[in-house]
């Protein structure tokens, strides 16, 4: 085994997820017919294209809004909150712990990411 490379989001509405993973800051990667009905939507964080994620709503196990513990690492957290804020995205309580500054930002399901500031 290598890296992983591709994590599954489950989503309900791939488009209103895009649009939100655009603003948080992804890259679309790719968007394109995949299976009859369904569409493969792939995004990475600029420079971060080895390490993806893909919008899916086709796994019935994978609930959506259930992803939790992911990580997102960030400069610096209080400028990161107000840029978000700005664009209309919501971050969540600031957590000091001794290893770092934790706030919970939450896609239109509920898919919970870690903004976190060492």
């Amino acid at each position: 085994m290598k890296a992983i490379t591709i994590i599954s989001i489950p989503v309900t509405d791939q488009q209103a997820a895009k649009q939100f993973y655009l603003n948080l800051g992804f890259n679309l990667l790719v968007e394109a017919p995949f299976n009859p009905g369904q569409n493969w939507v792939q995004l990475a964080l600029p420079g971060q294209e080895a390490m993806s994620i893909t919008l899916v709503t086709w796994f019935p196990e994978l609930t959506p809004g259930s992803i939790r513990g992911f990580v997102i690492k960030v400069d610096s957290m209080d400028a990161e909150v107000k840029a978000l804020n700005a664009k209309g995205i919501e971050v969540g309580k600031i957590d000091e712990t001794p290893w770092g500054k934790f706030a919970p930002v939450k896609d239109p399901d509920g898919n919970t990411w870690s903004l976190h500031e060492e």
